[in-house]
């Protein structure tokens, strides 16, 4: 009798392990990455996951053009950004004065991928004007197209940086490195918007919050030298998923229902008049990649929702990808 209890009690407590473990998996299946979780504070932030991009568009085998600066870099270190990058967060800063030394925006990140992290201390400590250690990581100031530029690494595949002008947020992402056991623990505006991106969205590509700001110029968001009929401040949730190709999709939050029919009235129309001025044939293959991803965008509304949708060709993304 004593045998059988003991046997039950043994039996129990292993299927209470494996229903723990299996809750775990859940749990961190549904968590945010956790080079998102270590940002700090932002206005807005993005996710990317380059290693099926890279499958999907073979953009390694094309290097990236870089400035002079990047170069010195490159050499020092061996990391070649289309081969070595894995993954990157980055969390996006308004700054208090657009026309200031530090620009419209400012920019915490998080890189995963195949670092050398000797060869990258030792590029580091040769480029730094200064050093601080803080909760045992050594940062490096690093002066970086008029701004300066912190960075750290945090373990042999994980580097952190920011180019704010104070150390809060690199002081931020190292104590959140620190305490990073919890897969929910993050920022606020991940803890508001992550559960808004699309499930097969939040393994490739995702950006939520005013996406817009690098892309603002006065007051609105301009890409290519078009003005899009969004504001700067718009809340945004950016998502790329792969269906057989690469589905897009960008929600806009608007104040109400009724901006948000302005918003696409006035969106659809401008996509009308650049379908209007494409060339009806299609002589080359860039031409065909750009004329299949514009014919491909649809825009609807859904109460205070503004959802842009639209596939995006192979040869459009390793285009994008191959440019400087």
């Amino acid at each position: 009798m004593e045998m059988r209890r003991r046997t039950r009690y043994s039996v129990l407590v292993v299927l209470s392990l494996f229903v723990l473990l299996a809750i775990a998996f859940v749990l961190r299946s549904y968590a945010p990455p956790d080079v998102a979780r270590l940002l700090p504070e932002s206005d807005a932030m993005i996710y990317i996951n380059f290693k099926p991009i890279r499958a999907a568009t073979d953009f390694q085998k094309h290097p990236v053009h870089p400035s002079p600066d990047f170069q010195k870099f490159i050499d020092a270190t061996g990391i070649r950004v289309e081969r070595d990058l894995d993954r990157v967060a980055f969390a996006l800063h308004r700054m208090d004065n657009p026309n200031g030394p530090n620009g419209p925006v400012a920019y915490s990140e998080v890189m995963e991928g195949h670092f050398d992290a000797k060869k990258l201390s030792s590029w580091f400590a040769a480029n730094a004007t200064s050093t601080e250690v803080y909760a045992g990581h050594t940062i490096y100031l690093i002066p970086m197209e008029g701004r300066s530029f912190r960075v750290t690494t945090l373990g042999y595949e994980m580097v952190a940086a920011s180019n704010m002008p104070t150390p809060e947020q690199i002081h931020s992402i190292i104590d959140r490195h620190a305490a990073s056991a919890s897969p929910f623990s993050g920022s606020s505006l991940l803890s508001a918007r992550y559960h808004e991106v699309p499930l097969f969205s939040r393994s490739l590509a995702w950006g939520i919050g005013h996406v817009g700001l690098p892309f603002s110029e006065n007051g609105k968001i301009t890409i290519a030298g078009v003005h899009l009929p969004l504001d700067a401040e718009t809340d945004l949730i950016v998502s790329l998923s792969y269906r057989g190709s690469l589905h897009m999709r960008i929600e806009e939050i608007a104040p109400t229902e009724a901006v948000a029919l302005s918003t696409r009235d006035n969106l659809a129309t401008l996509l009308n008049l650049i379908r209007g001025v494409m060339p009806y044939s299609v002589s080359t293959p860039e031409d065909k990649s750009t004329h299949d991803f514009l014919n491909s965008l649809r825009v609807e509304q859904h109460a205070d929702r503004v959802i842009i949708t639209g596939n995006i060709p192979t040869e459009f993304l390793e285009r994008i990808s191959h440019s400087p």
